[in-house]
């Protein structure tokens, strides 16, 4: 079995062993990861975090348990440009810094093992968590609060005034999506340090993840034509035309089409 073939193992399983396929993820960009070794130190952190919860009811620890994992130095990377390793979880375990989401994926975890109800929610820019039923969100880094008040501020933080805010915002992310979302992240981020042979691999995961969109084609037409390889960047972008309802958009990448080989050669 590959490593692509057991990150999306663990996806496939019932329930879905998603901090594990995140370890797979990892040991992809590094093959001296052994998730088992990852998982191991999970569980120690389980213990270390378990011991210093209060005894409340279980649906009443998630914010505490963000708290301990806070208190333990387990925040947001505010390294300016964000590096690969922020959305590795191999790293954010070692450095205690992560973005969101992977942040989030160790606290799902750890409220997975320590019966705590938790669940992640796919909020554009920044990654969520709530307790099922609950009136409000929690950050992944300190567990602070968010009612929609303050959904709607981080969405005009990170997008400006004119997004509102939808419900669909607040929807709870499956595993594969959350999944899907941490290989955007890392496709973004090796994209950006130059590393798009590291992107491709992302790109790829995405796809094979669940039904992409007409940017995650794009994206990897963008990294074939980065490896010079014109006949794989012709068919991402055939596909991204197919999924755009943009007409400028269109128009675009028709043009790009017109001036790339109509072979139908192997693909790279």
């Amino acid at each position: 079995m590959t490593l692509r073939q057991a990150c999306l193992a663990c996806v496939a399983r019932e329930p879905a062993a998603t901090f594990e396929a995140a370890l797979w993820v990892a040991a992809e960009h590094d093959p001296q990861v052994q998730p088992a070794q990852w998982l191991g130190q999970a569980r120690e952190l389980r213990h270390q975090v378990g011991a210093r919860l209060p005894a409340l009811p279980p649906r009443e620890l998630a914010q505490p348990l963000l708290r301990e994992l806070a208190g333990l130095g387990f925040v947001q990377d505010d390294f300016h440009p964000v590096r690969p390793e922020a959305a590795l979880l191999d790293h954010v375990l070692q450095r205690k810094r992560g973005q969101p989401l992977a942040l989030g994926l160790l606290a799902l975890e750890l409220a997975r093992q320590l019966g705590i109800a938790l669940v992640g929610i796919n909020f554009p820019g920044h990654f969520l968590l709530q307790v099922p039923g609950a009136d409000h969100l929690l950050d992944p880094s300190g567990g602070r609060r968010l009612y929609p008040i303050d959904c709607r501020s981080l969405l005009v933080r990170q997008f400006g005034p004119h997004m509102p805010l939808r419900a669909e915002h607040m929807a709870v992310a499956t595993p594969r999506q959350m999944l899907q979302r941490l290989s955007r992240n890392l496709r973004q981020l090796h994209t950006r340090h130059g590393q798009p042979l590291a992107a491709l691999r992302d790109a790829e995961r995405v796809l094979e993840l669940g039904p992409g969109i007409s940017s995650d084609y794009l994206a990897r037409a963008g990294l074939y034509q980065q490896l010079d390889c014109p006949q794989a960047e012709r068919y991402d972008v055939e596909h991204a035309l197919l999924l755009t309802d943009d007409p400028v958009q269109q128009l675009r990448l028709a043009e790009r089409l017109h001036h790339l080989p109509a072979g139908r050669g192997a693909l790279h």
